[in-house]
């Protein structure tokens, strides 16, 4: 089971009430990002369109991914997440970004 960490709006829209934030999803095949977010979007019907654009596929611009402590944002969404993160040791992050001005 890989576990996620969703910012709170991601929480609401998928019906997440309180609680720490963290869900946990199965991913069958190898472990990337791609893999990770079919599954929570397959968990989590709403988030379909929320994390990635539903068209292109592409990360949103104010979405932003991480992983042992790295930013995984601009990586190959086939390439595979960290051993840790694979294994449920560590979590997968969604964060909101910031914007502004």
């Amino acid at each position: 089971m890989i576990r996620v960490k969703l910012p709170l709006h991601l929480q609401r829209l998928a019906g997440i009430d309180g609680g720490s934030g963290f869900v946990s999803v199965e991913v069958s095949g190898p472990v990337t990002q791609r893999s990770v977010i079919d599954a929570l979007e397959e968990q989590f019907p709403t988030l379909l369109g929320a994390v990635r654009d539903r068209s292109s596929g592409r990360r949103r611009s104010l979405v932003r991914l991480y992983a042992c402590g790295e930013d995984l944002s601009n990586e190959d969404p086939d390439t595979p997440l960290p051993e840790a993160v694979a294994s449920g040791d560590e979590p997968y992050l969604i964060v909101g970004a910031i914007a502004g001005g």
